[in-house]
């Protein structure tokens, strides 16, 4: 009699993996490490474990004299794991690699780490160039639909629409995070997390009936609310968008800004 699929001592399925990119600006940890203090406000668990890509595209020239060991021990700290590099010169690819970082080619492609390349099946003999066929025009990609949640998220719950905007039409428990690489938008009480543009997407929104958020983020930039949300936005329809590096947030119904 056959087995059934759950009796299989591993499964492999399609999973999504969110991770934050961290933009440096200095290779100083002493630096990053003050920063870093500052914008988590001394909360532990502020980052929760999430994965983080180091972006050094900002600082080319002084990358080479980035302790990676040290960078990942201070990230760690701080309950964020690096797990690749993105925007780094070609020369220090090998280092990277040697502290079992992945590189990240911008376009969400890892490539593998030391000794991982052995792991791949040796390329075939090449065939005889065929004839080329006459150029066919593919059809425009039809745009993603945005996807939709019609029930409360609860505390501890995290949903990513990856690709494609977000729509809520319940209500966001604190302790709840939506991430989408495009916008969010929430017709009803937000509250918890809410990361729009995860992909860095600086053009992304968010959008709610109803603004009282732990922590809001636009492409990466972060600005959470330890010391309450604008009261002049607070509990009303408002939109939060990344101005330069700075998020912003204004009522839907005046032009404050904030």
């Amino acid at each position: 009699m056959p087995k059934s699929s759950s009796s299989l001592p591993i499964e492999i399925k399609i999973s999504t993996v969110v991770a934050i990119s961290t933009i440096l600006h200095s290779a100083d940890p002493i630096a990053i490490d003050a920063a870093l203090k500052q914008m988590t406000g001394g909360v532990s668990d502020f980052f929760e474990d999430e994965f983080a890509v180091i972006d050094v595209a900002g600082i080319a020239e002084e990358a080479a004299h980035i302790d990676w060991e040290a960078l990942v021990a201070l990230l760690r700290k701080y309950r964020l794991n690096a797990v690749a590099v993105r925007g780094a010169p070609a020369a220090l690819h090998d280092v990277i690699r040697a502290h079992d970082l992945f590189l990240d080619d911008g376009t969400s492609g890892l490539q593998a780490g030391p000794g991982r390349e052995r792991d791949m099946p040796a390329a075939a003999p090449e065939e005889p160039a065929a004839p080329v066929p006459a150029p066919v025009q593919a059809p425009a990609p039809a745009p993603a639909q945005a996807m939709i949640v019609d029930t409360p998220v609860r505390a501890g719950q995290r949903i990513y629409a990856r690709g494609t905007d977000l729509i809520v039409t319940a209500v966001v428990n604190n302790g709840a995070e939506l991430i989408a690489d495009g916008s969010i938008h929430v017709y009803a009480p937000l509250h918890g997390r809410a990361l729009a543009g995860a992909s860095g997407n600086a053009g992304a929104r968010i959008f709610a009936l109803q603004l009282q958020p732990e922590l809001v983020s636009i492409a990466g930039v972060y600005r959470t609310f330890d010391e309450g949300f604008p009261p002049e936005v607070a509990r009303q329809p408002a939109q939060i968008r990344l101005v330069g590096d700075r998020i912003d947030i204004s009522s839907l119904g005046s032009a404050t800004r904030n």
